[in-house]
């Protein structure tokens, strides 16, 4: 299997998934040209995907999708809810590709399986993805304010995680954004903290250490990179979790594509 963080942050986000059959996007929040230009830098055809994967609706997660469906004659995968609020803003998609899942549901493309599950955001029907291939599994689990149970026990048996560390507090309390959207920020149904995303982390380990763990969709104005993996390592350190031998942690970049990460059977490598 191979995971690709193709643009991760509040300005966009997308993920390439991909198999020796089967190839996938989860969310496309920039516009088809990007991310076309994002596939072909890591060697892939655009030509070739079997299906784009939408987590929810708000923009920065589907800005492209309907130009990529439209182009290259891509299903699109998402709950009903989730149809009903997007329809409008991604245009007219080919009947054929309109494919509505279940928030908890399995859909097989290929050799792999796409499983959905139910997380907590401001969005009419979001969901976090859980991608299987033979003994390998990777997840993304992003735009969600509370770390659920529901959400560890689908992500915590993964190889490859993409989690949300969205915010650093004090810069969200003492920034630009108007009360309202910080409250939402830090609702339940809101984002994730980088201190929430730590803790997270180390629930998630408990299951088993030797995991690959991104941090992603970080706030352009609330976090940056550094301040988000020391306080996530800083939190990992505390608990007794060495970053390097028990786990990999990196971060996805909001402009460029990461490197890929190679799943193999009984290994984990990263380029």
């Amino acid at each position: 299997m191979k995971f690709c963080s193709l643009y991760s942050g509040s300005s966009g986000n997308s993920i390439f998934v991909g198999s020796e059959k089967a190839k996938i996007l989860i969310d496309a929040g920039l516009p088809g040209k990007k991310i076309d230009e994002a596939l072909k830098q890591i060697g892939q055809n655009p030509s070739e995907l079997d299906g784009i994967f939408i987590t929810h609706e708000h923009i920065d997660h589907i800005k492209g999708v309907g130009v990529l469906s439209r182009k290259y004659d891509i299903p699109i995968y998402a709950p009903q809810d989730t149809w009903v609020e997007m329809e409008r803003t991604i245009g007219k998609i080919k009947e054929h590709n309109i494919k509505v899942m279940d928030r908890r549901s399995v859909v097989s493309i290929k050799d792999i399986e796409v499983k959905s599950f139910i997380i907590p955001h401001d969005a009419a029907a979001p969901v976090g993805y859980t991608i299987n291939l033979n003994d390998k599994r990777a997840s993304v689990a992003t735009d969600f304010g509370t770390f659920t149970k529901e959400i560890e026990d689908n992500i915590k048996d993964s190889d490859v995680i993409l989690i949300e560390s969205n915010y650093n507090p004090g810069m969200l309390d003492f920034g630009p954004y108007p009360y309202s959207l910080k409250q939402r920020i830090k609702e339940a149904y809101g984002h994730l903290s980088n201190e929430d995303c730590g803790e997270a982390i180390v629930k998630i380990l408990k299951n088993g250490l030797g995991k690959n763990i991104i941090l992603g969709h970080l706030s352009n104005t609330n976090n940056t990179p550094e301040l988000a993996e020391l306080t996530v390592r800083d939190i990992l350190t505390a608990n007794g979790i060495k970053v390097g031998s028990d786990l990999d942690l990196s971060l996805a970049n909001r402009h460029n594509p990461v490197s890929y990460t190679h799943l193999r059977a009984h290994e984990t490598l990263s380029d």
